[in-house]
């Protein structure tokens, strides 16, 4: 898509704090129409990025990872703490009745030695100036983040499981092409023995070759280790036992064209941290207006019925009841400061949390225009490096052959060898890189995906 140029100013208005204006922070982001590194070209958005990848295996991986990962089940039973929490705040609001019914049992030298009594007690606290409200509003907000936090676990663990299962790919190539660097090496070494026996080769060049043996069957047992750890590492995100027994399909998907992240203002509707953090500044506002409101005078209204006899059918005799009402006011004259400095608290955590809106919303965007210039960078890497690859592999036949005719030395030789061995290794980890950075603007950009019901399933909310 074509960029928008100039970019337009977009200021980012902390508004949660509206009911506390002097608490409104009013750090402006400038945004722009689109990112600074897309580059000028057309793509269309991916709506599923999981599927986009083409590659069934990880389909079922992050199926099994949004089932069975521990991090978003205890992300649910946070969301469902802070329900829970809301609830019992909004409860406040509300009156209260407590129903009793007991008995007294007394030596029967002082007379009568059992009666029973009932009572029925109500009481309310009006909401005068909004506290209770306020502090309800808060708990709504607060929950509100928590099911942010929760859509964000399961983004989170389907990108780790993503970005796992490649790393075991990636290992796994390593690995295979360690393994065959020792096979060529292995060759190498037989040949150079032939020649020593022939006596067209000194004893040196047979210690050359057994030592670059060596040290690339040193180097195929580090890959070993490399590709086992890759493989618990997916096997702990699905829960799974990590006895590094799964295996690895040992390819990368080829990569089309970036696809177009959306606009930057998009992220603040979409980043399950920025919409977290949005969400918990508001609640923090309402809190400091609840601890203000504190400070002010309270109104109690209380009634009450009671009754007691000494026999149990008597005690629920209505023209018995004692009927009582009452109504408090109730002012805070000196509690040691305590309620001022609950108010100072309140208002200092929403401005902390203010400045960490505005830090979350620029890592977000960092993040996403870091994976837009990355994957350009990486596309031009992955390219000069099969040409480094293609012309390492010429170069070596090459070699191959003068060193059999006496014309190249073990040197050379094995140079040849090391240069071809790395430039694949390293188109290998470019390759990978590619795909990890792909998995990380989608990321970065809150992108949807079907697997395992997606970051946000209503039907599980």
């Amino acid at each position: 898509m074509l960029r928008a140029l100039p970019p337009a100013l977009i200021a980012v208005s902390l508004g949660a704090c509206a009911v506390t204006p002097d608490l409104d922070p009013r750090s402006p982001i400038p945004l722009q129409d689109e990112y600074a590194a897309l580059p000028a070209f057309d793509t269309e958005p991916v709506d599923d990025w999981i599927a986009a990848f083409g590659d069934p295996e990880l389909v079922a991986l992050v199926d099994l990872a949004m089932e069975e990962n521990p991090s978003i089940e205890a992300a649910r039973a946070g969301l469902e703490a802070a329900r829970a929490q809301a609830r019992v705040t909004g409860a406040g609001r509300l009156p209260s009745v407590d129903a009793s019914l007991g008995t007294t049992w007394r030596d029967p030298a002082m007379g009568s030695n059992t009666s029973y009594s009932i009572g029925l007690d109500a009481s309310w606290q009006a909401d005068v100036w909004g506290r209770l409200r306020d502090q309800t509003r808060a708990s709504i907000l607060s929950a509100e983040a928590a099911r942010a936090d929760w859509r964000g676990a399961r983004l989170s663990i389907a990108a780790a499981t993503a970005r796992a299962w490649y790393a075991l790919n990636e290992a796994a190539l390593q690995t295979e092409l360690a393994a065959r660097d020792v096979d060529t090496r292995t060759r190498q070494l037989q040949i150079v023995e032939r020649r020593f026996e022939r006596g067209v080769a000194r004893s040196s060049d047979v210690r050359t070759a057994r030592s670059a043996l060596a040290s690339s069957q040193a180097g195929l047992a580090a890959r070993v280790r490399t590709q086992a750890a890759a493989a618990r590492r997916l096997e702990t995100l699905t829960a799974q036992y990590p006895d590094a027994t799964t295996l690895a399909a040992g390819a990368l998907p080829e990569l089309g064209p970036l696809p177009y992240p959306g606009e930057p203002q998009g992220l603040f509707e979409r980043r399950p941290d920025i919409i977290a953090a949005s969400a918990r500044l508001a609640a923090a506002g309402f809190s400091a207006d609840a601890a203000q409101k504190a400070l002010y005078p309270g109104l109690s209204l209380r009634a009450s019925l009671s009754n007691a006899a000494d026999d149990l059918g008597d005690v629920f005799s209505f023209d018995d009841l004692v009927s009582q009402v009452s109504a408090s006011i109730l002012a805070p004259i000196f509690q040691g400061g305590r309620l001022r400095a609950q108010r100072d608290q309140a208002e200092a955590q929403a401005r902390q949390l203010a400045a960490r809106y505005v830090e979350t919303a620029l890592t977000a965007l960092r993040e996403a225009e870091d994976a837009i210039d990355a994957d350009l960078r990486l596309a031009e890497r992955v390219a000069a490096l099969e040409v480094a690859a293609a012309e390492a592999q010429a170069a070596l036949e090459l070699v191959e052959r003068q060193y059999a005719s006496g014309l190249a030395t073990i040197f050379e030789l094995i140079d040849a060898q090391t240069r071809l061995i790395n430039a694949n290794s390293q188109l290998i980890s470019a390759r990978a890189q590619r795909v990890d950075n792909r998995i990380g603007l989608h990321l970065a950009i809150a992108g949807d995906y079907a697997a395992g019901g997606g970051y946000a399933p209503a039907a599980d909310e």
